[in-house]
């Protein structure tokens, strides 16, 4: 078990990974007894905005 203050190399190579394969969205580190116990990855997708053919026509 790392000491306090200490996070295990591992951990902070999965969290640079999800890091740096996210474009959009965050990363949420949950923590107990100063330990990372989950690593949450909420991914979002942003898609171009279409013109609507419900423009009002003068």
């Amino acid at each position: 078990m790392p000491s306090k203050g200490r996070i295990d190399q591992q951990v902070l190579e999965k969290i640079k990974a999800l890091l740096e394969s996210l474009e959009y969205g965050t990363v949420q580190i949950t923590i107990h007894d100063p330990q990372v116990t989950q690593i949450d990855k909420l991914e979002r997708h942003r898609l171009p905005l279409q013109k609507s053919s419900h423009h009002k026509r003068t």
